[in-house]
Formats: structure tokens, sequence, C-alpha cells
């Protein structure tokens, strides 16, 4: 008898997606959400992040889409896949949030409006060698990929950070597989555009840097 709340336990943990989400559904099942949350948690905020630019609001976002999960599971078809239904849940609450800031940028002074967004988008991230080269580069390509369109961005997310197939993603934003590919073509493109002054201006910066650090050495 002891034994059974650790199967039970062990059963949670086996179920897949769905299996939990229908659990949710059918009987308001708290440890089959608190097993979803933790599941997915992570990849909605890494999502929310990539697509606002504002860490903060990210998390608040990503409650959000949580919230709206529990409140919203009669309508889950349990047919679809579960991640499917998140990700679309999740990137509407992103386009509201867009369309928000779009609103509020318009009202108020652009120039300090643009640039706020902007270092909240490059707020330091170390990269995997913590090297500083590393951390500019990165934030040229997240400022770089705030200037995408949001069509552009959203595929460019979940096919790059979120490694989505581009099946996955079709299904996601419910258009075909050829529109999804096409989107990924345009916004490389368009990536390619915006990154190439931004990457020559670093360099730049690099060199001058560099030949100072070495005129200081020389003089020492």
């Amino acid at each position: 008898m002891r034994t059974a709340p650790f199967a039970s336990l062990r059963s949670l943990f086996a179920i897949t997606d769905e299996q939990a989400m229908w659990r949710v559904q059918t009987q308001d099942d708290e440890e089959a959400f608190a097993r979803l949350v933790r599941q997915w948690e992570g990849r909605i905020h890494h999502l929310c992040v990539r697509m606002t630019g504002d860490e903060h609001r990210a998390e608040d976002l990503t409650q959000e889409a949580f919230a709206r999960v529990f409140a919203k599971r009669k309508d889950y078809q349990p047919n679809g896949r579960f991640s499917t239904w998140l990700w679309r849940i999740a990137l509407n609450l992103c386009y509201d949030e867009l369309r928000r800031s779009k609103r509020r940028e318009e009202s108020m002074d652009p120039c300090g409006e643009t640039v706020a967004a902007l270092e909240a988008f490059v707020a330091p991230e170390p990269g995997p060698d913590g090297s500083l080269v590393e951390q500019e580069r990165g934030e040229l390509v997240r400022q770089a990929l705030l200037q995408l369109p949001e069509a552009y961005r959203t595929v460019l997310v979940m096919r790059h950070y979120e490694n989505l197939k581009f099946r996955e993603i079709a299904a996601v934003l419910d258009v075909p597989e050829g529109t999804v590919k096409s989107r990924m073509a345009e916004a490389l493109t368009q990536m390619n555009r915006i990154l190439k002054p931004m990457l020559a201006v670093e360099t730049a910066k690099s060199l001058v840097k560099s030949a100072g650090q070495t005129r200081e050495s020389v003089m020492l």
C-alpha cells in the first residue's frame, strides 16, 4: 500500500503531454497541470523573450499563457498535439503585446521608446564560452531579430531557437509548409541585410579598440 503513491507519481511522469492535458481537461488534475508547466515554461519564456525583446514582460506572458491553458482547457482538442496548441496561445499573447507596445510607441517619444526596447532586448546574456566577442555578436543578432516584421521573426525564432520542424511551425501558424519556408527565406535575407552594416561598425570599433590597446602597450 505504501508504494501506491510512488507508482502514481511514476505514472504521471510517464504520460505524454496530450494525456496530461486530457487529465487537466476532464479532471482538473493539478498535478498533471504542474507537470505541463514544468515541462514547457522554459521554452515558452524563451519564445516570449525573443518575440517581445522584454525579459520581464516575457515572464508575465509566460504565466499568462499557462493561465490561459487552464482557463481554456475545455477548448483543447485531444486529437491534436498539446505543444501546437500551447505555442499558438503563447504566440497570440506575444502578438497582442507587440501591438500594445506599438501603440505606446506612437503615443510617446519614438526615439526614447525604441532605445528602451532595444536595450531590454539586448540585455547581457553570456555566450557558451563566456567571451566578450560572442556576447557582442549575440547582442547584434538579437537586435537585428527585433527589427524583423513579426511574421518573419516568428518562423526564425521557432526554427532556429526552438528547433521546430517546418511542418510543426506550419501546424502552429495554421499555414502551408511552403509558406513557412518562404517566410524563412525572406527572414534570413532581411537578417543578412540588417546585420551587414551592424557587423561592419562592430568590426571597425574592435579594430580601433585593438589599435588603442597596442599603442598604450608600446608607450608603456
